[in-house]
Parts: structure tokens; C-alpha cells; sequence
């Protein structure tokens, strides 16, 4: 079950976004009235950071080293690339609010990038030691999943504490994802604050 926190254009506002992110919520735009909730599952799915699993097929594409990983490098194109399918909660209004919170530093991106292009990613939003993770895309097979595994790499290489996901699915569950209560996230959050971390 969710709690929800219904639409409100305070709420979008830079630091009521990181406000409401640093206690676990997330936003979502309604595809057909267009209005952003926030929401609060009662379950909640991360990836372990110390434990966590390269799928052997993803891990024979990353030998081959045919992709080219960027951080934050472009923003828009990687939040657009997200937005861009049939169904989607990426509103541009949600978009604009994305972009002013990237102002502050606090969005990043792992981009995937092949023979000059930009094939895949994925963005978030870091706060303490915690990287709230928000949605990914691919052009080409394994361009999102490698950008995860360097996600990964690169939040342990900065001694974050959590990798929150939000919802578990087969993709995810592929790397190790597991999901735990409210209380136990809560208590990882409390560790995360404390924690000096710069993505």
C-alpha cells in the first residue's frame, strides 16, 4: 500500500523536492490529468550496495568496453530519454521542476554512450549517503543495465549507504535488489544523513 501526498505547487518548489525526497518520497505525474503525487510505499526495494549482483551476460558486454560512461554530462537529454515511451510519469512539468533542483546539484545522471551517441542512462537524486534512483532508458540492449552497474561502482567508490529503487521488478531483482519495510528504510535514511558524501 502507498501513502499519498496529492498534487500541490509547493511541493514543487527545489527545496520542498529535496525536503520531501530526503524523508523516502517520491513524485509521480498522473498520465491524463497531468497532476504530480507523492508517494510513500509501505514496502520499500534497494539494491544492496555491499551486496549486490552483474548479471554474466551484461557482465561480458562490459569486457568488451563498446560504451563510453559520462556523469552529469547531459541532464535534459537523459531525463527526456526517460520520459520517451507509450506510458509515462515523466511530465514536462515534472521535467522543469527536475531541472531547477539540478541547479542545486542534486539530480545526476550516468549516461551511456556508444561511437559518439547516447544510447542510455539513467538519473536520481543524491542527498546524504543515499541516491534516490528515478527511472532509466536504452536505445540499445544492456545501455541502461551498464549504466547501473556503473551507478553502483561509483556510489560504493563514494561511500554511499543506499541505493533506493522504489519498486522491485525482473530487472532489478536481477541485480541483487531485495525489499524491505518502511521501519528498516527509515533506519538505513537515519544512517544516510549522517553520512559525508559527494556524488
Amino acid at each position: 500500500m502507498n501513502s499519498k501526498i496529492p498534487d500541490k505547487e509547493d511541493w514543487l518548489k527545489p527545496n520542498n523536492m529535496i525536503r520531501l525526497y530526503s524523508r523516502g518520497a517520491f513524485p509521480m505525474a498522473d498520465e491524463i490529468t497531468g497532476y504530480i503525487n507523492w508517494y510513500l510505499p509501505e514496502i520499500r526495494t534497494i539494491i544492496p550496495l555491499d551486496k549486490y549482483n552483474i548479471p554474466r551476460s551484461l557482465n561480458k558486454v562490459l569486457k568488451e568496453e563498446r560504451f563510453e560512461f559520462r556523469f552529469d554530462y547531459d541532464f535534459l537529454s537523459i531525463v527526456k530519454g526517460c520520459a520517451h515511451r507509450d506510458q509515462t510519469w515523466i511530465s514536462q512539468r515534472l521535467i522543469e521542476a527536475y531541472l531547477e533542483i539540478n541547479k542545486l546539484g542534486y539530480v545526476h545522471t550516468v549516461e551511456t554512450w556508444e561511437n559518439g551517441k547516447l544510447v542510455g542512462g539513467l538519473y536520481g537524486i543524491s542527498y546524504g549517503g543515499a541516491f534516490f534512483g528515478e527511472s532509466m532508458f536504452s536505445k540499445v540492449p544492456q545501455a541502461s543495465k551498464a549504466a547501473l552497474v556503473k551507478l553502483i561502482e561509483h556510489l560504493n567508490g563514494k561511500n554511499f549507504v543506499m541505493l533506493d529503487v522504489q519498486y522491485m521488478t525482473p530487472h532489478l531483482k536481477m541485480f541483487g535488489a531485495k525489499e524491505i519495510s518502511f521501519e528498516e528504510y527509515n533506519r538505513l535514511l537515519q544512517i544516510c544523513y549522517k553520512a559525508d558524501c559527494n556524488f
